[in-house]
């Protein structure tokens, strides 16, 4: 079974720990019958325990306790209830209901679990530890700091875009992009929203009334293809030097980073290009749109006049 491990890697790292921990609960069940206690099931430990430490509780209690659902913890009480290891619905003196205890045959097995089967437990863990290179005990721990800091989905997830980002290029507008440059906003606003008179000014004649009035058009292309577009348009406004505008990636490539580091890009140009201050305007059912908008450092400002219905949002950003 190791040499299966060995030859997938770190990528069955879960269900490595599953079949290992399959093989602990496999010897609890055993272990359980060798101290005299017949029918106890491995996974009604955390509930009995606390019961047997802290006395009554409530189910929320209980479920917050050792980290478990509340239907869970229902449905190990029902079941240790069916073998008569505990009572529920008692009344406490607050009188809530949904109160759980253990009975006199609970508190007798309580005993056992916690006195002799315990004690002998630990003994051999301590020695297996002993035994081994590594401490098992300290690594679990620490394994679940790091996973409750960032879950490994988490973790996978950057580094795939970092992985991928290595495919991604930002290039300067080029009229070969033109096409590109429509398509993707129009398959961007179309998804949501209705195309507007005030997109097709800058999607139909981007060189016309974005480049030659001072703004800028970039291009995310992945693997050469372009998949990622955003603009800077000049503006009137005293207020804000540039509006940023036209930011839209290809549904083929979400996922990749690419938005972050086309914004991350756009900011450096305008700084460039001698800007204090940007705008932008969206529509809050945009949330990834909006949230990145946040990561880059842009924050919320008061609603002012906008040629497009759409927008119920605008943000700004010091530079």
């Amino acid at each position: 079974m190791v040499d299966i491990f060995e030859r997938t890697g770190k990528i069955a790292i879960g269900r490595r720990l599953r079949l290992l921990s399959q093989q602990l609960t496999d010897d609890s069940s055993k272990i359980y019958q060798l101290y005299g206690i017949e029918g106890f099931l491995p996974k009604w430990f955390p509930v009995f325990f606390i019961l047997h430490q802290d006395g009554e509780q409530t189910i929320t209690r209980i479920a917050e306790h050792i980290g478990h659902s509340q239907p869970s913890v229902t449905r190990s009480i029902k079941e240790m209830a069916k073998v008569g290891l505990v009572k529920d619905n008692l009344k406490s003196k607050d009188k809530r209901k949904n109160v759980v205890g253990l009975t006199d045959k609970g508190m007798i097995i309580s005993q056992k679990i916690l006195n002799e089967l315990s004690s002998d437990a630990n003994n051999v863990v301590d020695l297996m530890i002993a035994q081994a290179q590594h401490n098992l005990w300290e690594a679990i721990k620490e394994w679940e700091k790091l996973l409750e800091q960032k879950s490994l989905h988490k973790r996978i997830q950057e580094q795939k875009k970092q992985r991928e980002s290595k495919y991604i290029k930002i290039v300067s507008y080029q009229a070969e992009y033109k096409s590109a440059f429509k398509s993707l906003n129009e398959q961007w606003v179309s998804t949501y929203f209705e195309m507007e008179e005030s997109d097709y000014k800058y999607l139909d004649h981007p060189e016309k009334n974005i480049i030659e009035k001072g703004g800028k058009i970039l291009v995310a292309l992945y693997k050469d293809q372009p998949m990622g577009v955003c603009a800077l348009i000049k503006t009137e406004d005293p207020e804000y030097d540039f509006e940023l505008i036209k930011m839209a990636v290809s549904p083929e490539a979400q996922g990749k980073n690419i938005g972050y580091l086309l914004g991350k890009e756009i900011i450096k140009v305008a700084k460039e290009l001698g800007a204090s201050k940007l705008f932008l305007e969206s529509n809050r059912v945009l949330k990834p749109a909006v949230n990145l908008y946040h990561k880059l450092g842009f924050t919320e400002i008061s609603t002012r006049p906008s040629p497009y219905k759409r927008a119920d949002i605008q943000m700004e950003l010091a530079l």
